[in-house]
Formats: structure tokens, sequence, C-alpha cells
């Protein structure tokens, strides 16, 4: 594409760098703040440099939070017995949607994968021990992505937890076995978590990390 301003061109650019946004599109959505809404344009610009600079990580499940700890941490209609493992943020907000779930969360920021150079020390797994051990957790729920690498993290997480009474679940198999929880439609998440069953330690899942 050629352009007779830089300052699109830039724009443009930058567009392009979000996921799933090609050139065409980024053109679209330049040319559409820069011409017809210039107000929007502020107004986004004001609020992702209101995000960059003030989101923060709640200090007890990792979740994103306006503040030090979550509104989910906080809430007291809560169950803070109750604690649902997953890879990230956008799967906290999947299972949210369900209203299924009143328990806590701990968010582990990715999955043991090898081949990726991501062994259990790049995830959250430390402070998810000293919280179980601190807190009175009496049940877990690992509602990670049903792909290989989250077989292999579900598997090393309950080996760390073979020592400590409580009991381990995992989400019912309404995902389908390489998707992904945020893409589940609300009706098949919520029944997965109400399905939750007991999690084994089958020999044949060990994998080496």
């Amino acid at each position: 594409m050629k352009f007779s301003s830089a300052l699109l061109s830039s724009t443009v650019d930058n567009f392009a760098r979000l996921p799933g946004i090609g050139k065409k599109t980024a053109l679209r959505l330049a040319l559409h703040l820069v011409q017809k809404d210039p107000g929007l344009a502020k107004a986004l610009s004001l609020s992702i440099t209101n995000a960059v600079e003030g989101i923060l990580e709640c200090k007890q499940c990792h979740n994103l939070s306006d503040g030090p700890v979550c509104h989910i941490c906080i809430d007291p209609k809560r169950d803070h017995n109750v604690l649902c493992l997953v890879e990230g943020v956008r799967d906290v907000m999947a299972i949210e949607d369900t209203s299924h779930y009143r328990g806590m969360y701990h968010v582990l920021g990715g999955v043991i994968s090898p081949i990726d150079g991501v062994g259990p020390d790049k995830l959250n797994i430390s402070s998810l021990l000293s919280r179980i051990c601190q807190n009175g957790i009496t049940e877990i729920i690992m509602a990670i992505n049903p792909t290989i690498e989250g077989e292999t993290t579900m598997y090393f997480i309950s080996q760390q937890l073979a020592s400590i009474d409580i009991k381990i679940s995992v989400i019912a198999r309404g995902v389908a076995f390489g998707g992904e929880l945020e893409y589940a439609d609300e009706q098949t998440l919520g029944k997965s978590i109400l399905s939750r069953r007991p999690y084994a330690l089958d020999a044949h899942l060990v994998h080496s990390v």
C-alpha cells in the first residue's frame, strides 16, 4: 500500500500489528477514526493509555485488576474454599460468563511446554501452592485447555499436590480435546464446570517436565 500521509501509514502499520488485523482492515479502521470519528479516536487513545498504565495483576490470583486485589478475590459472597485453575485471564472471563461458578480463580499464565521453553518455574505454580496451604482451599478445579500441554500441566500440578489433603477435579469433557475454553459456548462450558469429575493420576499421562 502507498500512502500520501506518513502519519496514516504509521497508524495503519500499528493497527496491523494487532492479532487478527490485516492491512486492509487496519486501513479501514484508521480511515474511519481519522475521517469520520476523530472523537472516538481520542477516546480510544485515552482508554488504551489508561489501561496500559493502570491495569494491575491481582497479587492473589494473577487476574487483571484495577487494584492490588481483584474484585473476585475480595467478594465475600463467593466460595473462597474452591479454586479454579485456568491458563489465562480470557478463560476467567469465559467461565464468569456462564454464571455457573462462584468460587475463586488462579491464573497460571500459560501451560508447561518444553518445546517453547516454558517450564513450571515460568508459571504461577509456586504462588498456587502457597495459596492452597495458607488459605484452607478444599478443592482445586483444573479448567485447563484439553491439549497435550494442558494435560502435562495438570499432571505436574497434581503431583505437587499429592501430599496435600485436597480434592482435585477436572472439568467434564464438554470441551473437545485440543479446544480452547474461551471459544466454547456458555452452556457447554457451564455444564463442564458443574459436571466436573475427580482427577486421577494415570501412569500413561507421565511427561518429562
